[in-house]
């Protein structure tokens, strides 16, 4: 028993969770999303960064996050703006030159994904040494909360067919809370071409054909409280574009 609380405790000593944090105009949001992850991390034990990946904010996201890393300190909050809106795979990308832990979180900034559940996706991963470990909101306990009939149409519908397209062997293709093993983010983000919201879709079924495994934890998504969402027509034909695309090609 000795034996194997040591083991637990090296293990939670040795790993170390770099949070992704790419954010637009979430000068409101990102001073709860960082204590909640400060609060949680701090809870739970487990080393830490958080990565904030700012394209340019007009509204001083990036000053917002100065003040932040003066409070919490440079080792905790590590800031990597960029010039301008690149896209999320390339956030991804520029993050993890910067990570320094052995696993990677990604989330959203806005407060649509709760760091409580980050315990959780860790401890599933280190049950089943998971590849990557992805919140899902259509399994178990998981749900959406906050979201008028139109989006939640647009989202449930978008998942049927990509269920029935691409049977990737996961519930929820469309979420961005997932954990990663470092090397493996960085093998998927090489083999993604899409952009946008087909993104996140297209790590999971790359993370399929290369022979990742993936876990599941149900979570709350809940919408933004400030600012406003950035789902707009233009992403929904891209989405449904993209989608066509990954089925002529894997």
């Amino acid at each position: 028993m000795a034996s194997r609380r040591g083991n637990a405790k090296t293990e939670k000593q040795s790993d170390k969770y770099s949070v992704l944090l790419p954010t637009y105009n979430e000068r409101e949001n990102l001073p709860l999303i960082v204590w909640l992850l400060v609060k949680y991390f701090g809870e739970s034990k487990y080393d830490y960064e958080i990565i904030v990946i700012d394209d340019g904010s007009p509204d001083g996201t990036l000053q917002i996050a100065e003040q932040l890393q003066k409070i919490y300190g440079a080792d905790r909050i590590l800031l990597r703006p960029r010039a301008q809106k690149l896209g999320l795979g390339t956030a991804y990308i520029h993050g993890i030159k910067h990570a320094s832990g052995n696993f990677v979180i990604i989330m959203d900034a806005d407060l649509s994904h709760h760091p409580k559940f980050i315990a959780q996706f860790i401890e599933k991963q280190k049950e089943g040494g998971y590849d990557l470990v992805s919140g899902t909101r259509y399994r178990g306990d998981g749900g959406v909360y906050g979201w008028d009939l139109r989006r939640k149409l647009i989202s449930r519908g978008a998942n049927f067919i990509t269920q029935v397209l691409l049977r990737p062997g996961a519930s929820d293709l469309t979420g961005s809370f997932r954990l990663y093993k470092k090397d493996v983010l960085e093998k998927l983000v090489e083999q993604c071409v899409s952009k946008g919201y087909v993104f996140q879709m297209e790590m999971i079924v790359r993370a399929r054909q290369l022979g990742y495994t993936v876990g599941e934890v149900p979570i709350s998504f809940v919408d933004r409280v400030y600012g406003e969402s950035k789902l707009g027509g233009n992403e929904i034909v891209s989405f449904l574009k993209g989608l066509l695309t990954l089925f002529a090609t894997t």
